[in-house]
């Protein structure tokens, strides 16, 4: 079938919330992606920093589909032994006390926002409940994330947004004006990726942990997109020096299948109690081998790679005309151009590269895996798009 049909049959059966590329994706190794037409392409997206060990990964769909020669699903009110590898795997790399599971990252966050609530409630008793988030924040679609993501081009439409959500200014002293007495929780992603791929400044970044330390503010950070070797390290907080309450993540860590966590540390561990809290599918014994199987091999030499081939990545992207600023984190990479974001990723995709945009920004999100030469085709398929 024509790409023409696979659009028309798009639009009259798909809801028209999607601005899609003009590809159909049917397959692939790795980071190099082919459509629907056999045309090949390097993928510097990896689904939205999903798929991290890039398609097709053998470990991954052994550890998957043995799994589904057992049970494909059971409910949350048994064990399965693919739920409690992964969670004693998160919390023994993290030091995590306990661990929630659903299936994404807006779910994930969702938690982190009741189990912040609820901490406070239990502690104080009622009215400390508000919650501070960052200017140019996000954080999901659900309504509660919505209402805690920082930018009004999100709270359009779908009025009236849930109270309790105070937006600061990225800084210490922004954060620091915002938090008052019903203050239970400061909210904050360390790179932010929809927002334009901004890292925060560590000093502030320590001065805000501190700061909620001394207040009783639990500190929330959420690594959805950051998590899992994306930034160098298996979370980005570790390379801010921090200690957050929760952690909450999602993305990558299934490989590929929908799973969300929420880490809870140290005073938090405890805070939820049977009927609190649950999800149907969350923790589904699929995802979670997937997971493990993704977690285990995110070792310490893997990560090297990645810190080493995000300064390859930087050092050529800083050399291309028409790249004015290279931000982020890892291989989280955002480019400030010359041109419309927007122009240039559909540019690179006819030319066979799959990028991403983030407001202005070009977004960079290659599988950690991805290979030397991969990355030196993507490399000069931008420099012809952004150079001309």
């Amino acid at each position: 079938m024509s790409l023409e049909n696979w659009q028309k049959e798009d639009r009259q059966y798909i809801a028209g919330t999607y601005n899609r590329f003009p590809v159909v994706l049917v397959g692939g190794e790795g980071a190099t992606l082919y459509g629907e037409d056999g045309k090949k392409y390097v993928d510097f997206g990896s689904g939205i920093a999903v798929n991290v060990f890039g398609v097709n990964d053998a470990a991954w769909k052994e550890a998957v589909t043995a799994q589904l020669g057992c049970i494909q699903h059971a409910s949350n009110l048994y064990y399965t032994a693919p739920q409690i590898g992964l969670a004693k795997l998160l919390c023994g790399r993290t030091g995590a006390d306990k661990v929630f599971f659903s299936n994404s990252g807006a779910e994930a966050n969702e938690c982190a926002i009741k189990a912040a609530r609820k901490y406070s409630f239990d502690k104080y008793g009622g009215g400390r409940f508000r919650i501070v988030t960052l200017q140019n924040s996000f954080h999901g679609r659900t309504m509660a994330t919505l209402s805690a993501t920082g930018q009004d081009a999100m709270h359009r439409y779908f009025m009236p947004f849930l109270e309790g959500f105070d937006y600061a200014a990225p800084t210490y002293e922004g954060v620091r004006a915002k938090c008052g007495g019903q203050t239970c929780a400061v909210m904050l992603e360390l790179v932010q990726g929809e927002g334009g791929v901004r890292a925060l400044d560590k000093d502030d970044v320590k001065k805000i942990a501190a700061f909620c330390r001394e207040h009783d503010i639990l500190l929330v950070v959420d690594e959805v997109q950051t998590g899992n070797g994306r930034t160098g390290t298996l979370y980005a907080y570790e390379q801010y020096g921090i200690e957050p309450d929760i952690v909450t993540t999602a993305k990558g860590l299934g490989g590929g299948l929908p799973l969300g966590a929420t880490m809870l540390f140290g005073r938090c561990g405890s805070v939820f109690s049977a009927g609190d809290h649950g999800s149907t599918f969350g923790g589904n014994p699929v995802a979670c081998a997937g997971a493990v199987s993704i977690l285990s091999r995110i070792t310490k030499e893997l990560l090297l790679e990645v810190q080493g081939k995000s300064a390859y990545l930087r050092t050529h992207l800083g050399r291309i005309r028409g790249v004015n600023e290279v931000s982020g984190l890892g291989l989280m990479i955002g480019l400030t151009v010359e041109k419309d974001a927007r122009a240039v990723a559909e540019a690179c995709l006819a030319r066979g590269l799959l990028v991403l945009t983030a407001k202005s920004k070009v977004r960079l999100l290659p599988p950690l895996t991805i290979r030397k030469d991969e990355m030196d085709l993507g490399l000069n398929i931008l420099n012809e798009v952004l150079a001309q």
